[in-house]
């Protein structure tokens, strides 16, 4: 198994993700098998995820090309 540095998924990042699949509260939720609340308590900062939710995230993250720079959208870049 690789050892990858772990993203800390703060209310910011998770709602750049959404928006970067372009997806709504809900379909996000439907997407990642949890309740529409608790997308939204991630986006509100109410709570982070974390442990599976947190890899769960990541990986699709990484699937959409997605890069989180504050203060920037999301789209991919070069590394």
């Amino acid at each position: 198994m690789k050892n990858k540095k772990r993203r800390q998924w703060d209310s910011q990042r998770v709602r750049a993700l959404r928006q970067h699949l372009g997806l709504t509260q809900q379909e996000m939720a439907e997407q990642l098998g949890t309740r529409q609340q608790t997308i939204s308590e991630w986006e509100t900062g109410m709570y982070q995820p974390r442990g599976a939710s947190s890899t769960l995230l990541t990986m699709v993250a990484e699937r959409a090309g997605f890069q989180y720079q504050a203060g920037k959208s999301g789209k991919k870049s070069q590394e």
